[in-house]
């Protein structure tokens, strides 16, 4: 039982370790299949995947997922009366099939083979053995209880994994797991009782060697020594067997138990290295050829304890199948809902809503005026359009341009005009300047900045910006003024479409960010007598021309 409880200790520190320096074998965020692969799909699950396609069902189907088989290697040993003879040998073969991610069904068979040797001798036990007792008599000859013992086992067994479901990584390149199952065993014992003369043993000079105290633990290995070299190692009678019992091919025949841990290291996707540790539980005491064992001078039938015997092994597996996955208990089934959260490829997502409380077309985290009435224009800021600036909304006011000279203006937006004679006294100073007739006289804006564009630039810069505003304040503040916004180059079709493009950026600006009306430009471009760089912005009153002109060159646009 002590090697058994090392065995096991051994394989868990051996599964901990590699779980605590392996590496993921998948990138975190790379899905380990891809679910819309139909190919993968087993046919009577093909319903379910294209529900799952056209998102009338929220679960992919399972796919198609390879078998594993493999072969092991390992040491038996047999609990029982008689202490295990080291080292043995056993080998084993499997065919493993997931049910779902955690649970897989496995067929095996083992042929093992264990030795016993006790260094104790026996004097009353094998009274009941009706085979050792007619070679000795039982209370006068000492015996070394041995056997040897050929066992072949076949079981099926549930395995369930116990690491591949995690949260804070795709996968593991090792799985731990547990498996129990039930199975049915054969076993054949002999005994080495005879030398090569055919007569039974005389251990006597060996209980004489050591003398009645000397069977201690301390000396257990001198004594295993001088049975070794006496024996001949031959084992060539048939143990003790129950007549009760069923026997397969001339041989005891016995239902069993299984159960154990075990851990695999992937090397590859198809390969991978596993370490186990099966203990089986049988029904019987004899599988080391004794029934009963020895405590001081009493002999005792072990009503309780039954033979078991366990088979630590390492073993090579191989993943097979045609259009399938990795076996599931590789794949975490958590990795296809974290990746489509992260890059979504097949989640179907709601348009977004953004709220507009006034209904202005302004969303309500970008509209400066959250409560404007139904009905009214709006610039980009959500901000009623107000065209004369005499802080009536166009759509209140009765008097769209109130000229500057006749505000402020009444609830209605209606301004009160200076009286006639005031009027003529201001024609006659503005005629007196050559500026014309007081229609013409009534754009008092002055000279406007003009803005320089930087290489071959359309993108008004931040100091293009700030003059822009500024232009934008004279406009405000004088609503009778229409500006002429002039850009330079007819050299080439480039130099055409580039002072457009700049001319058209201005204009843009001043609408969109400023919310002066787009009627109040000129629009020209591709002039002469100017700098390619630099847009003149200049009083237009009076004059004539587009607030808009198609692109000449669109292929040649900026943007």
């Amino acid at each position: 039982m002590t090697g058994k409880m090392y065995s096991l200790l051994v394989i868990f520190f051996l599964a901990f370790l590699s779980q605590s320096i392996a590496q993921d074998n998948t990138p975190e965020n790379n899905s380990s299949y891809d679910l819309r692969d139909s190919s993968l799909i087993p046919s009577r699950r093909i319903p379910q995947h294209n529900e799952f396609l056209n998102n009338a069902y929220p679960f992919p189907a399972k796919p198609r997922n390879e078998l594993e088989i493999g072969a092991k290697i390992g040491m038996p040993t047999v609990s029982g009366a008689v202490r295990a003879w080291l080292p043995t040998f056993g080998a084993g073969i499997h065919i493993r099939k997931a049910l779902g991610y955690t649970f897989a069904i496995r067929a095996e068979y083992d042929y093992m083979g264990a030795k016993g040797l006790n260094w104790q001798p026996s004097y009353y036990g094998y009274g009941a053995n009706n085979v050792i007792k007619q070679y000795y008599v039982a209370g006068a000859d000492p015996v070394f209880y041995n056997y040897k013992t050929t066992i072949q086992e076949l079981s099926i067994q549930g395995v369930v994994t116990l690491n591949n479901i995690r949260f804070h990584k795709a996968k593991s390149m090792i799985t731990i797991y547990t498996f129990g199952g039930i199975g049915a065993c054969t076993f054949a014992t002999k005994y080495n009782l005879l030398d090569a003369q055919g007569n039974p043993y005389n251990y006597t000079n060996i209980v004489n060697q050591f003398g009645p105290g000397g069977f201690t633990y301390s000396n257990r290995k001198a004594i295993k020594s001088a049975l070794k070299n006496m024996m001949d190692g031959s084992f060539e009678t048939v143990a003790q067997r129950d007549p009760s019992q069923p026997t397969m091919f001339g041989v005891p025949f016995r239902p069993v138990l299984v159960l154990g841990p075990g851990v695999e290291i992937k090397l590859s996707d198809r390969f991978n290295i596993a370490i186990e540790d099966k203990v089986t539980i049988t029904k019987t005491r004899l599988i080391d050829g004794q029934e009963w064992q020895e405590t001081g001078s009493a002999a005792i039938h072990a009503l309780t304890n039954h033979d078991a015997y366990n088979f630590v092994s390492v073993g090579l597996n191989y993943n097979f199948g045609n259009r399938a996955v990795e076996p599931l208990w590789w794949i975490n089934p958590l990795d296809y809902a974290y990746n489509e959260i992260n890059a979504p490829r097949h989640m179907k997502l709601p348009k977004p809503i953004l709220p507009d409380a006034d209904g202005d077309g302004v969303t309500d985290q970008f509209d400066r005026e959250p409560n404007t009435p139904a009905g009214c224009p709006v610039d980009t800021h959500g901000v009623s359009r107000d065209t004369d600036g005499d802080g009536v909304p166009d759509c209140k006011d009765k008097e769209l341009i109130t000229p500057t000279q006749c505000q402020p203006v009444d609830a209605d937006g209606v301004g009160k005009c200076p009286d006639p004679a005031c009027c003529k006294e201001l024609n006659a100073r503005l005629d007196s300047g050559g500026l014309g007739t007081l229609g013409r006289s009534r754009c008092s804006i002055g000279d406007l900045p003009s803005i320089v564009f930087k290489g071959r630039s359309v993108t008004l810069s931040k100091d293009g910006r700030v003059l822009a505003e500024s232009i934008a304040e004279k406009m405000r503040n004088n609503p009778a003024c229409k500006v002429a916004v002039i850009g330079y180059g007819e050299s080439s079709k480039s130099a055409q479409q580039l002072s457009w493009d700049r001319v058209n950026e201005v204009i843009k600006y001043l609408v969109e960010k400023e919310g002066i009306n787009s009627d109040r430009f000129i629009f020209r471009y591709g002039q002469t007598g100017g700098d390619e760089n630099t847009i003149d912005v200049k009083d237009g009153t009076g004059e004539e021309g587009p607030n808009t002109v198609p692109a000449p060159h669109p292929n040649l646009r900026k943007r």
